[in-house]
């Protein structure tokens, strides 16, 4: 492989990693399987059958799990202790690709992990936004954006490198811009959630019509700061 496609594999897998895991060894598996692409001697082992039916059978599993609410939440926290370490040793073999000394080595693990973690927390955090939402067809379509950006990503990473890292770039852009706001929106969410139950043992001592409309309230507060006084 051209050094560029090397780093944008590189890049790639970690990224692809945070997300869906499972999706990227399955994808860079069955890449190697095929001839189009050659591994590093680190990775070869993703293109051996047990490695390949594994990853596949969880990403069956994750498939399922990843579209029911509150279900993906917790899968996501798990994944938080298997997604970022993996995207760091992925992104690390990937760069043996190159000749590269120990330094450039170790910068690759860091940047692989980090990745990871970023698009990991942009996965789990924008799935708890979703998660409020009284209806499960947004939670169905993110699932499968998601999946198909893995797969599609890794593709792209693969026959279009500078079209990928452009891309890449967007991203981290725009997560720069939006996690910020998904960490208040959390926030927000937690506050509410804890008001609401916080609230049970006194408003049962009101009408229920005073009840309804203090959870209301209260739960408004899921997307709506409380006004100034």
């Amino acid at each position: 492989m051209e050094t560029i496609e090397v780093i944008s594999l590189t890049l790639g897998v970690a990224w692809a990693s945070g997300i869906n895991l499972y999706a990227a060894v399955l994808a860079l598996g069955y890449f190697a399987s095929t001839g189009q692409v050659t591994l590093p001697e680190e990775l070869q082992l993703l293109t051996d059958p047990t490695v390949m039916l594994a990853a596949g059978f969880m990403f069956f599993v994750e498939f399922f799990a990843d579209k029911v609410p509150g279900v993906d939440t917790g899968w996501d926290a798990i994944h938080t202790f298997i997604r970022i370490p993996a995207g760091a040793l992925l992104a690390g073999g990937m760069a043996q690709g190159i000749e590269v000394n120990a330094a450039t080595e170790f910068a690759a693990y860091l940047i692989g992990g980090g990745l990871a973690a970023t698009s990991h927390a942009t996965k789990a955090g924008t799935r708890a936004l979703i998660n409020t939402s009284p209806e499960p067809v947004t939670n169905w379509t993110a699932s499968i954006a998601e999946d198909i950006a893995v797969i599609g990503g890794l593709w792209a990473a693969l026959n279009h490198p500078w079209a990928f890292i452009f891309a890449l770039a967007v991203f981290i852009l725009l997560v720069a811009w939006l996690l910020p706001k998904i960490w208040r929106a959390l926030k927000r969410i937690t506050r509410a959630i804890g008001n609401f139950f916080s609230g049970n043992k006194a408003e049962s001592e009101n009408s229920a019509g005073d009840q309804r409309r203090s959870r209301k309230d209260i739960l408004q507060e899921l997307y709506h700061d409380k006004p100034k006084s």
